[in-house]
C-alpha cells in the first residue's frame, strides 16, 4: 500500500470520529461512531481468555471495521435501520474497501462476507459485543437520552446474538439488570 492511498483511506475513515451514532456519552454528548467501534474492539480484547477456541484477533479486526460504511452513510438506530439501508451501507464498505491495493481488499472483503454471513463463531460473537456495547453505552447515558420505545429495547437487544456462548449471556443478562435498575432508580427521582 503506497502512503497515499494509507491516508486517502484513512481521510474516509476519519469520518467515523465525525459521525455520531444515537447514543449518548455519560457526559451526555452524542457518542461517535469511531468511539463505539473503540469500546467493541476493546470489549473483545478483555474477553479473549474467556472464551475458548475463537480467533479473537479476527474478532478484533471485525470490531474495528465493522462500521466503516457508516463514515459514508453516518448511523441510522437499528430500530430504524431498513433493509434497503443495510444495503445502502454494505454497498458504501464495498465501495471503501474497492480503493484498497491487494491484498488488504481481498482480506477486508473476505471478513466482511463472514461477518455478514454470521456462519462463524467469530463472526457470531463479533455480533453479539456490537449489540452488548450498544446496550451498555445506554445504561451509562442520561436516561433522559432514551427514547420511549428504549425503555423495552434495552431489556430485549441483541438477547438472542448473546446466547452464543454462555459468557456472553451472563454478560447480556447483567446489562439487563443494569437497564431495569437504572430504570427504577430513574423512576423515584
Amino acid at each position: 500500500m503506497t502512503d497515499r492511498e494509507l491516508i486517502d483511506f484513512l481521510g474516509i475513515a476519519e469520518k467515523m470520529k465525525c459521525n455520531t451514532r444515537h447514543s449518548w456519552t455519560s457526559s451526555n454528548r452524542k457518542e461517535s461512531v469511531a468511539e463505539h467501534s473503540w469500546r467493541l474492539s476493546l470489549m473483545a480484547l478483555l474477553l479473549e481468555k474467556e472464551i475458548e477456541n475463537v480467533d479473537f484477533n479476527k474478532v478484533i479486526k471485525m470490531c474495528i471495521i465493522h462500521d466503516l460504511g457508516e463514515a459514508i452513510t453516518g448511523d441510522i438506530p437499528s430500530f430504524l435501520k431498513t433493509k434497503e439501508d443495510s444495503k445502502t451501507e454494505e454497498k458504501a464498505i464495498v465501495k471503501l474497501m474497492e480503493r484498497l491495493p491487494e491484498p488488504q481488499k481481498k482480506d477486508m472483503l473476505l471478513l466482511f462476507e463472514e461477518m455478514e454471513q454470521r456462519q462463524t463463531m467469530e463472526a457470531k460473537i463479533y455480533k453479539a459485543l456490537d449489540r452488548l456495547e450498544a446496550v451498555i453505552q445506554h445504561n451509562e447515558a442520561p436516561i433522559s437520552s432514551w427514547l420511549p420505545l428504549e425503555y423495552e429495547l434495552q431489556q430485549k437487544y441483541g438477547w438472542e446474538e448473546a446466547q452464543v456462548h454462555e459468557r456472553l449471556s451472563k454478560l447480556r443478562e447483567t446489562a439487563k439488570q443494569d437497564t431495569i435498575d437504572k430504570i427504577k432508580r430513574e423512576s423515584t427521582k
